[in-house]
């Protein structure tokens, strides 16, 4: 199958190029083509994207494993999906495969993401598309374990309905000892509570902290805390017509 593989922490990242080798390993045509630079928290945008703007693509090489074609873009991972969409790589692909994030992404945090941004474009093109994450420990990253991962659900995505997209999260654990796979729900919250510090005017401060919340057992934060791959099936951007139909009419009434 013909993969496209991006990522929001960087072409240079060691999740991608994990998930690269062991793609092409499992006999898949793999394209990487990651940010030039880390655009995480970019969620599916694309930039300002019009007449006359440049974007800069430069060959890539990924370290052990220069015989996988690979090149680098001055934007984030949603811009690199769409760029190869549109044929400059070659032939349209059939999969989109975003990660490995250095990092969950669960809950309502999703829509930030860029990582499940990436993922979702393809989406809109009538293909298939995987957001692949992986925890965060104070052990060494266990890339294997994603890979693993990645492979499993390529395989799967491969005979699924076009358009299916999956966000998968994966314990920072050796493949023998995951808890086991589960379908879960989005938490209401992420792994961490963000916040800002400081004053205004002035200059606001980051503050991410843990979360000190009971989570429901079936939702993905909670699920690869306790050590299992989670799996969430997406949806992107559609019409809900039933709420339009109420709000439409209600709009021209006012005006008149």
């Amino acid at each position: 199958m013909r993969l496209l593989l991006t990522n929001d922490d960087g072409v240079h990242s060691p999740g991608i190029h994990a998930i690269a080798i062991a793609l092409h390993d499992a006999g898949h045509d793999v394209t990487v083509v990651g940010p030039a630079s880390e655009h995480s928290g970019w969620g599916a945008g694309v930039g300002t994207l019009v007449d006359g703007v440049e974007v800069h693509v430069d060959t890539y090489e990924i370290p052990g494993a220069s015989h996988i074609a690979a090149w680098s873009v001055s934007g984030p991972p949603a811009l690199c999906v769409l760029v190869g969409m549109l044929g400059t790589f070659g032939e349209r692909p059939e999969l989109v495969v975003s990660g490995i994030n250095d990092g969950t992404n669960a809950g309502r945090g999703v829509l930030q993401s860029g990582t499940v941004g990436g993922a979702m474009i393809g989406q809109t093109f009538g293909v298939s598309g995987l957001a692949m994450s992986q925890h965060v420990t104070e052990e060494p990253m266990r890339w294997e374990t994603g890979a693993a991962v990645t492979v499993a659900a390529v395989d799967w995505l491969g005979s699924a309905p076009p358009k299916t997209v999956l966000n998968v999260n994966v314990p920072n654990v050796a493949v023998e000892d995951l808890a086991g796979v589960r379908w879960a729900r989005l938490a209401a919250f992420g792994t961490s509570s963000t916040g800002f510090v400081g004053e205004i005017p002035g200059t606001l401060t980051v503050k991410t902290t843990p979360r000190d919340v009971q989570l429901k057992p079936d939702t993905d934060t909670h699920l690869v805390d306790e050590g299992y791959v989670t799996v969430t099936g997406l949806i992107g951007f559609r019409a809900e017509s039933d709420v339009a139909g109420e709000a439409a009419p209600a709009i021209e009434a006012a005006l008149k």
